[in-house]
């Protein structure tokens, strides 16, 4: 396959992705910071937020294991994932105050909507004391 075509294919992939709600308009920013000085930056910023999110996730997963949940704990690893891409905003802000590109670091949350969703329900199960929920 040619690169216009893996082009075509990754560009098809990304709207089918923002049409099912998977990413939203952050995303569209962090991929506008993306320049021929920054060729890599929106696979360096996802890389973060992902291996971030793995170590998260995992400790959610260990936590829920637990017979008797601490759900304090749980609750402060739902907020770190909802906010796992802060890792990459220090990543974005460096890049960003060098070329002044803006001056709202919300713009670096990654566009992951429905993980936001996600932890939003974990957050009110965890706030309910509901390991089921």
């Amino acid at each position: 396959m040619d690169l216009a075509a893996l082009k075509t294919q990754l560009k098809n992939f990304v709207q089918s992705m923002f049409e099912e709600g998977v990413l939203d308009n952050q995303f569209s920013q962090i991929q506008a910071l993306q320049d021929s000085t920054n060729p890599n930056f929106v696979e360096e910023v996802i890389t973060l937020f992902c291996n971030d999110a793995e170590r998260i996730i995992n400790e959610i997963n260990r936590n829920l294991g637990y017979q008797n949940v601490d759900f304090s704990n749980l609750d402060s690893y739902v907020h770190q994932l909802k906010g796992s891409s802060s890792r990459s905003y220090a990543f974005a802000s460096l890049i960003s105050s060098f070329a002044n590109l803006s001056s709202n670091p919300g713009v670096y949350i990654i566009g992951a909507n429905r993980l936001k969703l996600a932890c939003a329900n974990l957050r009110q199960a965890s706030d309910e004391r509901n390991k089921e929920g």
